[in-house]
Order: C-alpha cells, then structure tokens, then sequence
C-alpha cells in the first residue's frame, strides 16, 4: 500500500458545511471515499494556514489516488494536491540506483 499526502483547501461553500458535519464528520467522509478504492486514513489534521486540511493516506497506487483527486475536484468544494510520500527504504533504493542523467548546458 502506497501512502499519499494530501493537501485540501476549501471552498467558502466547503466551510459552511464543514461547519454542520464537525471535523469527525469530515473525517469520516474522507474515510468512506477512501474505502471502495481500497483505501484508508492514516492521519488527518486542520491548519490555521493557506491549506485548510492535510490527511496522510493509505492507497494501492495512483490510479486511486488519481480517483479521489478527480471526484473530489468534480465536486467543487474542495482543491487537492496529492503528493506521493517514499519510505527512508524506498528513498535509499532510489539513491543506489545508477542514472545517466546530464543537466541542461553540461558538457558531454
């Protein structure tokens, strides 16, 4: 299972419902979108800044997390950026990995 950062800010019109269904609700409805994906919440937490929630989730892959992305912008009520999350063990088998990369301008 792949984990998944999600960055939500609200619409004005999100707000007020966030207002009627509480926090917990709104956990709770995320959990249920999650579920038929596959899917669950690993944490979720409200700022005070820009970013109105940020939830860590649990997906299968990016096809689900491309799912959510998509239903939830067809909503209109809230904005998402998902941002896939590597472990330190996925990090440091990508950095043993060899690369022929060159950067733009560098010699041959």
């Amino acid at each position: 299972m792949a984990k998944y950062l999600i960055q939500a800010r609200y619409s004005p019109l999100a707000m007020e419902g966030l207002k009627k269904d509480k926090a917990t609700g709104r956990k709770a409805a995320v959990a249920a979108a999650l579920r038929p994906l596959g899917g669950k919440v690993e944490s979720f937490y409200f700022t005070v800044t820009e970013i109105d929630a940020i939830v860590i989730v649990d997906l299968p892959g990016n096809t689900a997390a491309a799912a959510i992305q998509v239903a939830t912008a067809a909503s209109g009520a809230v904005q998402l950026q998902v941002t896939p999350l590597m472990t330190l063990a996925e990090m440091d088998e990508a950095l043993s990995l060899e690369s022929q990369y060159r950067a733009p301008g560098a010699g041959r």
